[in-house]
Parts: structure tokens; C-alpha cells; sequence
């Protein structure tokens, strides 16, 4: 299965383009996010998954005025990860990477501002089907910076097209299509009309 999809940002900060690619329960994808805040910037990624929709790789550069970070992030198939970042400059947007010990464990990623990788968990966990709740760790991607930390996220179903995500004190209930990709993320993003 292929599919196509624009979110645009509820506040307006941005959007993102993506083209993914479902072939069992494995997920491969590339897209664009433009956007504003912090500062003005455009995110290029390319993501895959292994078996099960866990994270093999999430390669992402995002640039600016004069400045540019670089991602390599891989999920090795022991389970191990691997993590390396560059920068060039505007120090004061931070560092890309982080210390993959932080997060060991995690099968996933999940990329700021991104609505695609909230899908991984989801079809994974076969939380629009019911299943769950679940508790995972994740391996938070800021952008634009591309640093890298621990996330811990909760995902509890609520209907076969609804599905709560919580971290920290936040809390959304994510819309879903049928194949289980997030529709709208509120207060983040919703899919611009087909």
C-alpha cells in the first residue's frame, strides 16, 4: 500500500509532505516538513522499519539561515542503537544526536511535529483493532535541532478510529484513517483535505 500525505500545522508554524510505503508490517517513508518555529526551517527524512514497524533507521537534515543538522539514527537488530549527529552553524539552536544508552530499549522513534510516526506504535500494537493500552519509550527527535532523548509515551485505544497518546502532562486523542495513519493530532496537525 502507498500513500500520500500533507498535515498542516493547527497553529500555522508548518506543514509536511510524505509518501509512505506499507508492505506487511513494514513501513518505509520520506518527507518534507517546513517550518517556522523556533525559527524558520526545512526537515528532509527518510524513515524505515524492520519487522513489526519497529524502527530500523531515521536519516533527517534540517537547514536554515546559515546553519544545518544532520541525523543518522539506527536501530540495530539486536536491539541496540546507534546515533550520530553534526551540526554547522547557529549554536544556539543545539546539537544533533544524543546518547542512545538513554533510550535503549525503545522500538521506535518519533519525530517532532510528525503525525507519521505516531503510526508505528499504533498498527504495531494493533491498538486501532482494541488491543492496548501500552506504555513505550521512544526515542524523541526534536527539530529542529535532530537532538535526540527519552520519551515515555502511553497509547490507549478508544475506538477503532481513535486512539489516546499521552506524554508527560499532554494529552491528544489521535483521529485515525482506516489503515491506521493519524488523520488529525490536535493541537499539532491535521491531514489536508484529499
Amino acid at each position: 500500500m502507498r500513500r500520500v500525505f500533507v498535515w498542516i500545522r493547527e497553529d500555522g508554524s508548518g506543514a509536511e509532505y510524505c509518501f509512505a510505503e506499507i508492505d506487511g508490517t513494514t513501513l518505509r517513508a520520506e518527507g518534507v516538513q517546513l517550518g517556522t518555529r523556533p525559527r524558520s526551517y526545512r526537515l528532509d527524512y527518510a524513515l524505515v522499519t524492520g519487522p513489526d514497524f519497529c524502527t530500523s533507521s531515521l536519516q533527517a537534515r534540517a537547514s536554515g539561515d546559515l546553519w544545518e543538522r544532520v541525523l543518522d539514527l539506527v536501530r540495530l537488530p539486536d536491539g541496540a542503537w546507534r546515533c550520530h549527529g553534526r551540526e554547522s552553524g547557529a549554536s544556539e539552536i543545539g546539537h544533533a544526536g544524543g546518547d542512545p544508552a538513554a533510550w535503549a530499549g525503545a522500538l521506535d522513534c518519533d519525530l517532532a511535529f510528525s503525525p507519521l510516526t505516531n503510526t508505528m506504535p499504533i498498527l504495531r500494537e494493533g491498538l486501532a483493532a482494541g488491543r492496548g493500552p501500552v506504555d513505550l519509550l521512544m526515542a524523541w527527535v526534536s527539530v529542529p535541532d535532530l537532538s535526540v532523548r527519552p520519551s515515555r509515551q502511553r497509547y490507549e485505544p478508544i475506538s477503532a478510529r481513535r486512539v489516546r497518546y499521552r506524554s508527560d502532562s499532554f494529552s491528544a486523542e489521535l483521529e485515525l484513517d482506516s489503515d491506521g495513519f493519524v488523520r488529525h493530532y490536535p493541537g499539532l496537525a491535521r491531514e489536508a483535505s484529499r
